[in-house]
């Protein structure tokens, strides 16, 4: 079938995105690649775009939310608000991710995240987000063309939240936001902590014994 016009808009306004976004990573002081003087940023790898990974998803709220704590890369506790869960198909099967909203933010986007099986080879292992703006109809679109890393995928210098286990996805999403770097793709998220503590500990001195030597 021939792409209607309004794939062709869809396709155009996403690659735009990408291109503001690298803009971004490339030269605004906020940039994970900027802080942490990462050098030779050539752009952000993605999947081709592929409106079958663009979804309709129905929440179902969980009515309040609940508290909810997401493990990080650096082995803490990042305290968040389950809102619930999205519902959606693809491919024929039936699927639903938690939801998340920081704790103290005012804002109405609530963000998804999530593994596939495409994590620690073509995706960044310990996992990938989406994000939605919430509204009263709970009726969205789901696009995992837009899935992007969390900043540890780039740099240690970010302290970032992991999915959890019941937002790993048996299926491949080849879509949205590649690894960035093979040597920074950990297999998951355990692998993410355990790599930053086998840094930490290598960057710790020796302590000094406290025993006196022997003459």
């Amino acid at each position: 079938m021939a792409p209607t016009s309004s794939d062709r808009r869809y396709v155009v306004d996403l690659q735009e995105e990408r291109k503001l976004k690298d803009r971004f990573m490339a030269e605004h002081p906020e940039s994970p690649f900027v802080d942490a003087r990462i050098p030779g940023f050539s752009g952000l790898r993605y999947f081709p775009p592929d409106r079958r990974y663009l979804v309709d998803a129905t929440l179902e709220r969980i009515d309040p939310p609940q508290y909810a704590y997401l493990r990080t890369n650096r082995d803490n506790q990042a305290e968040m608000r389950l809102v619930g869960h999205l519902k959606f198909t693809l491919g024929r099967k039936s699927f639903r991710l938690g939801v998340y909203h920081a704790i103290g933010s005012a804002s109405t986007s609530v963000f998804i995240p999530f593994r596939d099986t495409t994590a620690g080879g073509e995706t960044y292992g310990p996992g990938r987000y989406v994000t939605i703006d919430l509204h009263e109809d709970d009726r969205y679109q789901l696009d995992f063309n837009r899935a992007f890393n969390p900043y540890s995928a780039y740099t240690d210098s970010f302290e970032c939240s992991f999915p959890p286990t019941e937002n790993d996805l048996p299926v491949p999403i080849r879509a949205g936001e590649k690894v960035w770097a093979a040597d920074r793709n950990p297999s998951s998220p355990e692998g993410a902590v355990r790599e930053m503590v086998d840094k930490a500990l290598r960057r710790t001195p020796p302590k000094a014994s406290s025993h006196p030597r022997k003459r």
